[in-house]
């Protein structure tokens, strides 16, 4: 007969304890040990010595399954995924809540569904009347997607195995419950054992499953951590309450290259694709004014130019304020410490304010340059010219370091009309191997920061 066992589950990373203790040893939160149980089979002890099959092995090299990708019909949706979506593979999409997952994924829904694919969404947060209202919205009120409210995960099983679907939807995995698991909707164990059931059909079924995933205060999709191992591709949906850009990043891909991104801007009809964010983002830049310049980065396989924006102020305090909105603060300060020590500038007695305009958050050594020149001229209170780039990774004795795909910055800043780069020096085997092209700009290879003062002289 069937016998229960507890254990004692951290909430916030999974971790299991044989007993009840305040403080989780794993990730050091407290009060996050919940008691849970599972039915096991009484018998499972004695079968335990029972011998299995045999598995059979395979070489390396032979045929394999070519995949026919499903189109969306949203560019920025099919660039992330790698060029559309591959049967049988499963999404975990996190992000903020209000970010716009929801309405997001039921856009894709009704894209595919007007394709004549079998596209089921199923949403355990929301009533039907509240999808259909977003629907109406969003203009996709006509959409022949087929729409349930439900939680129980058998039901749900049961329903999608008598279908023929390609395209599944489940928003989110965090309100299905599983009999199974004597735990609350949304705990460690019923998020695992739920999306191992949803998982398993989808992999047998054939069809794209979408799970639609919360994130805690640190911005990590929640629940056990194995739930992002067991995925094929997770996407983070990114944007800033303030802003109407949204960004849907790829931290994993198995089908595809990964940190690629796609841009929406958020609007009264839903999200709306950008082709050129580049232009958007430098679209309310204004030129002349110390303290800026545009950075060439990139991002997956794109390339994109942001406006970086610095402010040095003298500060009334005895320990200057350093704030960072967009980048990471410890490269801020790794650069300030560079600049002092390389170029004899005193940044003790000032504080350092810096922006990615337009809420994009970039994360790339190669905005090393681009953030010390923006702060040399916020100090020195010269602007840099308005049609000039720059780009390179400073190193601590002031050396300015090759990053990669220096032609495709290049080329995506002479397309918007810029006219000059501030560049690493390309020399060696890189020259030779990715050397630079011909293009209608003027390059200035600088190789140590201190010829980054000549700039403002």
């Amino acid at each position: 007969m069937a016998k229960k066992s507890t254990t004692y589950v951290c909430q916030n990373c999974g971790a299991a304890y044989p007993r009840w203790q305040g403080k989780c040893d794993t990730c050091n939160e407290w009060n996050t040990i919940v008691e849970e149980s599972v039915k096991t089979d009484g018998f499972s002890k004695l079968n335990s010595k029972k011998e299995g099959h045999i598995i059979d092995f395979v070489p390396l090299k032979g045929t394999t399954q070519t995949y026919s990708r499903l189109q969306t019909g949203i560019k920025e949706i099919d660039r992330v995924t790698g060029g559309g979506l591959v049967p049988g593979s499963v999404i975990l999409v996190g992000g903020d809540p209000g970010i716009g997952k929801s309405t997001l994924l039921l856009q894709v829904c009704a894209g595919l569904a007007a394709q004549n694919d079998s596209c089921y969404y199923i949403s355990g947060e929301e009533a039907i009347d509240q999808v259909r209202i977003r629907a109406n919205r969003l203009g996709l009120a006509d959409s022949p997607v087929n729409l349930a409210s439900a939680t129980d995960i058998r039901n749900i099983i049961t329903t999608l195995e008598k279908t023929e679907a390609k395209v599944v939807i489940i928003d989110s995995i965090q309100t299905m419950y599983l009999d199974e698991v004597e735990s609350t909707p949304g705990s460690v164990g019923q998020v695992r054992a739920c999306a191992y059931e949803l998982i398993k059909l989808a992999k047998k079924k054939g069809f794209v499953l979408f799970l639609v995933g919360h994130v805690t205060k640190q911005g990590e999709i929640a629940g056990p951590r194995v739930l992002e191992h067991m995925v094929d591709t997770v996407l983070y949906f990114e944007g800033e309450r303030g802003h109407h850009f949204r960004i849907l990043r790829a931290v994993k891909n198995r089908y595809g290259a990964t940190d690629e991104i796609g841009v929406f801007e958020m609007q009264d009809k839903g999200l709306i694709e950008v082709e050129n964010p580049s232009a958007l983002f430098l679209a309310e830049r204004q030129g002349n004014i110390s303290g800026s310049c545009v950075f060439a980065g990139i991002e997956g396989s794109r390339p994109l130019l942001v406006e970086i924006q610095a402010l040095v102020s003298p500060s009334g305090y005895s320990t200057p304020k350093r704030a960072v909105v967009g980048w990471d603060s410890n490269r801020l300060s790794m650069v300030l410490a560079v600049l002092e020590a390389r170029c004899s500038m005193n940044f003790s007695a000032h504080d350092v304010y810096l922006n990615i305009a337009g809420g994009l958050k970039i994360s790339e050594p190669a905005a090393d340059l681009a953030v010390a020149m923006a702060v040399i001229s916020s100090l020195t209170k010269k602007p840099l010219p308005a049609d000039m780039v720059a780009f390179g990774e400073i190193g601590l004795s002031g050396e300015i370091r090759t990053v990669a795909q220096t032609n495709l910055r290049l080329k995506e800043a002479q397309k918007l009309g810029f006219s000059g780069a501030i560049i690493p020096p390309v020399f060696g085997k890189n020259k030779k191997e990715k050397g630079l092209k011909n293009y209608d700009l003027s390059c200035y290879e600088i190789g140590h920061v201190q010829r980054l003062i000549n700039w403002f002289n």
